[in-house]
């Protein structure tokens, strides 16, 4: 599954979160101007396994989002574009089942 937090939808995309949890990795990334970004992958641990549920929070700050897994840090993935458009939509694909969402 992803996530996608836009400005404006069809818009850039601000975090494209995406687990692939067949990897055991979760790529972050963005979509600015319609080309994409350059990858992150690591992480110091991955919670999110197949089949088990969980919770996940991400908040964004002045200078990056900050991803919340289990309650713990998980990773921060810092804003590629100066100040200005905002998280207005959120996209959540794949194979995942959504029991709270608070935007």
């Amino acid at each position: 599954f992803h996530i996608n937090l836009r400005a404006g939808p069809g818009g850039d995309v601000l975090l494209h979160f995406n687990p692939r949890l067949d990897e055991g990795v979760v790529v972050r990334n963005s979509l600015l101007g319609g080309e994409w970004g350059v990858e992150e992958r690591d992480l110091p641990y991955n919670p999110l396994q197949c089949g088990r549920y969980f919770d996940l929070s991400i908040r964004c700050g002045n200078h990056r989002f900050k991803v919340f897994a289990e309650g713990q840090p998980l990773c921060d993935f810092f804003h590629r574009l100066p100040p200005g458009p905002h998280v207005d939509t959120l996209e959540v694909e794949g194979d995942v089942v959504l029991s709270y969402v608070h935007f």
